[in-house]
């Protein structure tokens, strides 16, 4: 007879171990090998074809293929994304994470965080920043402009400052920012000026003056800078719990504007999935709910890592972008510890007393009580080519735990 109370404390305790830290920039194809001398893109969420693709992962796979590309307008793109001669597989099978649509080409700089303690590398892409951008959908010129920039300039200042100064500790970073306001998921302004802070003397001693202003100027004004490091780091966390025979503990969470999916520790790499719902939020001037798309993105990881909405609490001033009011905030932290296994010996919260941020979301708790994780997400127009439209908050469909649960029980229980 298994003991899954066991199990899952294997599994909290190498999450609580893993040491994720930032150590390079480099093109995905050279560091993704499922992206060397393929035609492929990686993509937010559990797998799905091009048919069954929300508007927003549309727009981003019509983007990914013009930047690099594959085709030459946008209509050549979607006929070549349905075509089949494009191969579609979700970041998480490759060791990345995608916020929103997700999308990770052979061309795109990514992140390189390696788990000191554990060893392995997970990824991420740069981050964009707010609006029209290409994880929410959008692909016009000026759109795949910043792109290249991005990729082609900032990229490589940002490995060649990592060198100079060395890998950033991720862990500390999100430690820290916890007790600055943020809760690592929608608001990462302190984070981010946490990894401008360790980054700019290398910054200013890689390039010539007007390109590190100009790198300087970028991650400065974007309060979502540190956010895809984050999620690498966090996807290294809860990789490190995975695959633990026996245990309940859930390892990845994700969205690809379709379905809402999750992982658990003990069950391998089999996705339990639904229909993925709207948001609930604050929009912007113009738009509301009927414009909004079902909720995308691999950003889900912070929860499963013990942040983002885990940890509200830390940032009451979030509810400014994500609608609601400080004392909501305080209340889904305090919920939360009821559906999880551990609380985060490193991640903890000044307005509770310093106490750990609740981690390790256990599927039996969740449906023995039928309280859903809470989740902070931003909000993407259905169309695609549109973008961001608001922020809010969404919980995941219970059936994906329940159907794990079963799951969970015909592998480990029946017959015993």
């Amino acid at each position: 007879m298994i003991s899954v109370d066991a199990a899952n404390r294997a599994g909290i305790e190498r999450l609580f171990a893993s040491r994720p830290a930032l150590a390079d920039v480099r093109p995905a194809r050279e560091v993704i090998a499922a992206l060397a001398g393929k035609r492929r893109l990686l993509h937010a969420g559990p797998p799905i074809d091009w048919p069954r693709m929300s508007g927003p992962l549309r727009g981003a796979i019509v983007g990914a293929l013009l930047y690099e590309g594959w085709a030459g307008g946008a209509e050549e793109a979607g006929a070549l994304a349905a075509s089949g001669e494009v191969d579609f597989a979700p970041c998480h099978h490759h060791a990345a994470v995608g916020p929103m649509a997700g999308v990770v080409s052979p061309s795109m700089a990514v992140y390189v965080v390696e788990d000191t303690a554990h060893g392995g590398r997970t990824f991420s892409t740069l981050n964009e920043g707010y609006g029209k951008v290409l994880r929410y959908g959008a692909y016009s010129a000026e759109v795949l402009e910043r792109l290249r920039w991005l990729n082609e300039t900032l990229a490589p200042l940002l490995a060649a400052a990592l060198r100079a100064v060395g890998p950033l500790d991720l862990r500390t970073l999100i430690a820290e920012a916890l007790h600055m306001g943020d809760e690592g998921h929608n608001r990462n302004k302190a984070g981010s000026l946490l990894f401008l802070r360790h980054l700019a003397p290398g910054i200013v001693q890689a390039a010539p003056a007007a390109d590190a202003a100009a790198a300087l100027r970028s991650l400065g004004e974007n309060a979502l800078a540190v956010l895809n490091p984050v999620m690498a780091a966090c996807k290294a966390m809860a990789d490190a719990a995975h695959g633990v025979e026996g245990s309940t503990l859930v390892t990845a969470m994700a969205r690809n504007g379709t379905d809402f999916g999750i992982r658990v520790s003990g069950l391998g790499e089999r996705w339990f999935t639904a229909p993925s719902v709207v948001p609930q939020g604050l929009y912007f001037a113009g738009y509301g709910p009927a414009d909004a798309n079902p909720d995308i993105g691999d950003s889900t990881i912070t929860e499963t890592a013990g942040i983002g909405g885990f940890a509200m609490a830390a940032a009451p001033a979030i509810v400014t972008f994500v609608g609601g009011t400080p004392e909501d905030a305080l209340a889904a932290t305090l919920e939360m510890y009821a559906i999880t296994a551990a609380e985060h010996p490193q991640f903890t919260i000044p307005p509770l007393g310093f106490r750990g941020t609740p981690t390790g979301i256990d599927v039996r708790k969740v449906v023995e009580l039928g309280i859903t994780p809470r989740v902070n997400t931003g909000i993407a127009h259905r169309q695609a080519g549109v973008g961001q439209i608001g922020a809010g908050l969404v919980r995941p469909p219970i059936d994906v735990f329940e159907q794990a649960l079963v799951a969970f029980a015909e592998r480990y229980l029946v017959g015993d």
